[in-house]
């Protein structure tokens, strides 16, 4: 199933990041801030990225907060991955998830999602919670 088809991901634009929903890992709320320029680290920023990054970071996880309820999440980012550029994940951290990985987070979770929750109802879960974030942060 092509997921990223089914839905518009993208819950918050900038001039040099954007917010959307990671895709391939069905779990409502698994945002991803990703430049928008080819560079691996924040140590890459400019000043005005520096700005609209944090920015742009606390408005989506306040949202995530009051929109979705998500109490806790983990941020993840990578500098040495040969395969992506700059980006974050904003991972938000559900009750099942510590109920069968204890503190956890990562390729045995998002494993776990794609395999139980590629189902109609979890992507429309997905769906749903994205056109609420994109919806909130647009008012």
């Amino acid at each position: 199933m092509e997921i990223k088809k089914l839905f518009d991901e993208q819950v918050l634009d900038g001039k040099y990041f954007d917010v959307h929903q990671d895709w391939e890992k069905p779990i409502p709320g698994f945002f991803i801030l990703a430049s928008k320029r080819k560079i691996k680290s924040v140590g890459e920023f400019t000043d005005e990225e520096s700005v609209e990054f944090i920015t742009m970071l606390v408005k989506v996880r306040k949202a995530m907060k009051k929109v979705l309820g998500i109490q806790y999440i983990d941020l993840l980012q990578r500098e040495d991955s040969p395969y992506w550029d700059f980006h974050i994940c904003l991972f938000p951290k559900y009750p099942w998830m510590a109920e069968k990985f204890g503190r956890a987070t990562g390729p045995e979770v998002w494993k776990y999602a794609q395999k139980n929750f590629s189902d109609d109802k979890s992507i429309n879960e997905v769906k749903v919670a994205a056109k609420k974030v994109r919806e909130y942060l647009a008012s």
